[in-house]
């Protein structure tokens, strides 16, 4: 039987939840204080999930980048795909804040938007 440690990010309590697995299968998970707890380590041992952060390229605007993010989850073992694609983008502006920067990224179904409303100058 294996056990994953891990501290829960799902409230600002900060639980300290053990998972025990057999292999893919999960025997149980102890520690949470909330089944929101319960829903986290379930999900994070079998299939983590993250949103993604950062920024891309603004031409012809009063800012230089414009800070974005993925519009939902996408697999945790995806994400340095992701990063590549969207480092790979410039937008020009103006820019709105929930524009869509880049759509599907990387055919997970997830756009990437704007965070940040950028200016023409």
């Amino acid at each position: 039987m294996q056990k994953r440690e891990l501290t829960c990010i799902g409230c600002p309590m900060g639980c300290q939840i053990t998972v025990e697995l057999e292999g893919e299968e999960i025997r149980s998970v102890t520690g949470n204080n909330c089944q929101i707890g319960d829903r986290y380590a379930r999900k994070e041992v079998i299939h983590p999930e993250r949103i993604v952060t950062t920024t891309v390229v603004v031409t012809g605007g009063d800012k230089e980048r414009c800070s974005v993010k993925t519009k939902g989850n996408i697999p945790k073992d995806r994400i340095f795909d992701c990063m590549a694609a969207i480092n790979r983008v410039s937008i020009a502006a103006p820019v709105k804040i929930g524009d869509i920067v880049l759509k599907n990224v990387c055919g997970t179904g997830i756009d990437v938007v704007a965070t940040r409303n950028i200016h023409k100058i």
